[in-house]
């Protein structure tokens, strides 16, 4: 059994000790808190006991969009794989299949104390393929997975614009994008009646011949995972949230550069969004009213906000760094601090076992020397799956 004490801890759910203890074991968390004679117990039982005295101990923090793995660290054509762009339509596609497990982003994410990604394909096509939830720490892709898919990627506005006009084949508008998004979506749902049907009466009903995009597509129309649609522009997020009403689904608006223009909208619609990354240039068109003013003011609207490295865009190390820059620019700091860790595990559908800090979760665990949102401050311990897996 591991054991932390004497450490400031930070729960994100509401509850914080000055000075308490929590203990792992079997991966998961099974104590928290401060009583002292249930911590005598604990030194009594453990095998390595770590003196956190003067240190800030919260949960791992979690990117809910990214693309660590994807496209490989300093390797170029041969380790990008995010966009398969022969197709504008790629539901059936898998970020597992595609990540590099031994990319050194993921050390440089856990050493900086995130200890989750959500990370998948980028926004070149209209439906990009199925994002994963995965840890920063393990031997291959299967023993980081902590759910897949999480989340079907789709793309609305600038992105697959560009990239199929170069084709000179659709989508080249707005209008295609949203119309080839509608078609791929009631194909699914004729196929899902087909299925129905055939699975009802096998004698007067055939069988549809397996698809493997609508079967991709089925896990979207059924609430299994939601749509995680990139848009930038308002009238993009509008236009994914129609879509959305129109079929019943789930949705989580990624990037949302313009939401803080529309937070009336986004809140009537009660949708979830993951903004950023705004610690970059206003590289085209779309990012010209982007801010790090927007998380703050998503948030005091009562709109759930997580913030997005959608590393390599920002490093995935600085993910804190974000939250400590949105705070500079207004965000409520005990927010910016939910926003990397329960807010992004909750948006992403993860909360059951990341985000926070609490008996029967994974042990998922950081130590800081200071203040999380400080600069200066340092992660001493990483702790994935209740295994140290970097110690200063």
């Amino acid at each position: 059994m591991l054991l932390i004490k004497n450490s400031k801890i930070l729960t994100m759910i509401g509850t914080e000790y000055s000075n308490g203890y929590i203990a792992a074991e079997g991966g998961k968390i099974t104590a928290l808190g401060d009583d002292a004679a249930e911590l005598a117990g604990l030194e009594a039982a453990a095998s390595e006991v770590i003196d956190a005295k003067g240190c800030y101990v919260l949960p791992g923090f979690v990117d809910a969009h990214c693309h660590v793995g994807m496209w490989e660290d300093s390797v170029g054509f041969e380790g990008d794989d995010g966009n398969e762009t022969s197709d504008p339509v790629m539901p059936h596609l898998r970020a597992i299949d595609a990540v590099y497990h031994a990319d050194r982003a993921f050390v440089e994410a856990r050493e900086n104390g995130v200890t989750t990604v959500v990370t998948g394909p980028g926004s070149a096509n209209v439906i990009g393929g199925q994002f994963a939830a995965l840890k920063t720490y393990g031997r291959r892709v299967e023993d980081m997975v902590i759910k897949e898919p999480v989340a079907m990627k789709v793309a609305l506005g600038e992105n697959p614009k560009t990239v199929y006009h170069e084709k000179r084949q659709a989508p080249m508008t707005r209008m295609a994008t949203a119309a080839l998004l509608r078609e791929s979506l009631m194909k699914a749902a004729e196929y899902k009646r087909m299925k129905e049907d055939y699975e009802q009466d096998k004698e007067n009903n055939d069988k549809p011949d397996y698809d493997m995009k609508m079967e991709a597509l089925l896990k979207v129309l059924n609430g299994e995972i939601p749509l995680k649609a990139h848009a930038h522009r308002a009238d993009d997020i509008l236009t994914a949230i129609r879509i959305a009403r129109e079929f019943g689904l789930r949705i989580t608006i990624e990037h949302c550069t313009e939401g803080h223009l529309i937070t009336d909208i986004l809140r009537e619609e009660n949708v979830s969004v993951i903004t950023g990354p705004f610690m970059t240039d206003r590289s085209k068109i779309e990012l010209r009213n982007q801010s790090a003013k927007a998380p703050g003011i998503l948030s005091k609207a009562g709109i759930k906000t997580a913030i997005m490295t959608d590393h390599p865009c920002t490093p995935v190390q600085y993910l804190s760094l974000c939250a400590a820059v949105a705070v500079k620019e207004g965000m409520d700091e005990t927010e910016a601090l939910r926003a990397i860790t329960i807010n992004a595990a909750e948006i992403a559908g993860i909360d059951d076992r990341v985000g926070s800090l609490a008996v029967g979760k994974d042990a998922d665990i950081i130590i800081m020397d200071g203040h999380p949102l400080e600069f200066r401050s340092r992660v001493l311990y990483a702790i994935i799956n209740g295994q140290v897996v970097k110690r200063i």
